[in-house]
């Protein structure tokens, strides 16, 4: 195995595709990151502009890295999403995005989980738009036939369209049921299979898989007890545990490490809502902020998915006064950010070994003390913060044949710094955690309390 031998990852996300080439021993020797716009049309809507982020700007990912020398290249990317693609594999219909309206079902309830119809329900809409289209596609099929005419997507991808996708194929009878037929929809493959060239090169086009599922790969959180925060625009936790148990209003799935689980969820207060903080307050360090002087953030701008699953829940600010200023509301959302990391962790019930940042948001510092301080456990921060693409790119690597198990990624992890909790803010940040759980349950009396606590 040479050193020289590089593949590249390419994230679709939210609000940018991110792209790296990495060398055999994960080391990124090439990066680049092509912004597009995440439209909320409407507050019940958000969307891409499915050419411009899903078939061109992995094109011009690849082409900004300029590594002629890639051994394979893979694809990562957000579930569950949609649009209907032209002949030449152009969108002509916008791209659907998670907790999108028009994933719901006619009683207007968003699923507990993807794979309980929100993307069989963006087929239903998406053929009622565009009626004959050649295909309707996720954003990874769109990408991957964009850079070598495959129009292709992995199992776990595949899998979260369930029931339009029943594990070994395309089911006629629910695609029909939604306006379409197994012959629009993707082809369907193993992640780490090679199944075709990129253009204009002789890399591999390798199949990646889901921008988390990538990311917890890399991440190294894979020992009993440890629990991976993905902070990118959607926040998104696990905690990994021996055997799968559910637990209402959490989400249990299947480790890469073979016989464990992980469990948790994501949550709508990440990149998304900060970002929208960041828009309306007035610039202020939430590191100048008082103790004992930060409102409480309920932080639900657009509802939220785990534990409420609720598509109607609002934000809340709480206790507001006119002596907070803008240093103290930015404070407030980070928290509300790192409170939900520990609202999620407690109601696993799992004994907690550490905790592992991963994702963009990892170089954002407030946020990182913030999910400290919220849980009182030190954060040990990725050393590289596009998990997804690092991900996808192990990936690649299996296609070129140059690693044969995805449990090797985890030599590819790596720790920058540990963000230790800060003392000084403990006893207000008790407090403020509890008045966040008061706020949470009161459009939800059936959620169940924790089942441990982090902070005593």
């Amino acid at each position: 195995m040479s050193r020289e031998d590089v593949t590249i990852g390419i994230d679709v996300g939210s609000t940018a595709v991110k792209a790296v080439a990495a060398d055999a021993d994960g080391r990124v020797t090439a990066r680049t990151r092509i912004p597009h716009q995440l439209r909320v049309p409407t507050p019940e809507r958000l969307e891409h502009d499915a050419d411009e982020a899903w078939r061109r700007g992995p094109v011009a990912a690849l082409a900004r890295l300029d590594r002629p020398d890639a051994k394979a290249v893979a694809v990562s990317a957000m579930v569950p999403s949609l649009t209907a693609v032209d002949a030449a594999g152009v969108p002509v219909t916008p791209g659907l995005l998670y907790g999108d309206e028009r994933g719901r079902t006619p009683e207007r309830q968003a699923p507990p989980l993807p794979a309980l119809g929100e993307a069989a329900e963006f087929l239903r809409w998406t053929a009622a738009a565009a009626p004959g289209a050649a295909g309707y596609w996720p954003a990874p099929a769109v990408a991957n036939h964009a850079l070598a005419g495959e129009a292709v997507i992995d199992f776990a991808t595949a899998a979260t369209a369930y029931p339009l996708f029943d594990g070994t194929g395309w089911n006629p009878e629910a695609c029909a049921e939604r306006g379409a037929r197994p012959d629009q929809m993707p082809r369907v493959e193993s992640l780490g299979a090679a199944v075709g060239q990129v253009r204009d090169s002789g890399a591999a086009l390798a199949i990646g898989a889901i921008d988390a599922l990538c990311e917890q790969i890399v991440a190294g959180a894979d020992r009993d007890g440890d629990v991976l925060v993905q902070c990118g625009t959607t926040l998104i936790v696990w905690t990994t545990i021996a055997e799968a148990r559910q637990v209402p209003g959490l989400w249990t799935i299947p480790h890469t490490a073979a016989g464990k689980s992980l469990i948790g969820g994501a949550s709508n207060a990440g990149g998304l809502f900060l970002g929208w903080v960041d828009r309306v307050v007035a610039p202020g360090d939430p590191a100048a902020a008082q103790p004992g002087r930060v409102p409480v953030w309920s932080p639900y701008i657009r509802g939220e998915r785990t534990p409420f699953h609720d598509p109607d829940r609002r934000a809340v600010l709480d206790a507001l006064d006119l002596t907070h200023d803008a240093a103290a509301l930015r404070r407030a959302a980070y928290e509300a950010s790192g409170f939900v990391v520990r609202q999620l962790i407690e109601l696993s019930g799992a004994p907690v070994a550490r905790i592992v940042a991963t994702g963009g948001g990892t170089r954002v510092g407030p946020w990182m003390q913030a999910i400290a301080d919220a849980t009182g456990r030190p954060v040990e921060v990725s050393g590289v913060p596009e998990g997804a693409a690092l991900g996808a790119a192990f990936l690649a690597r299996m296609a070129a044949g140059l690693e044969t198990s995805i449990t090797d990624a985890a030599r590819w992890a790596r720790t920058e710094r540990v963000i230790e909790p800060d003392p000084g803010w403990a006893v207000a940040v008790q407090d403020r955690y509890r008045r966040f759980l008061e706020l949470g349950n009161r459009r939800c009396s059936a959620l169940p309390p924790p089942a441990s606590r982090l902070v005593q």
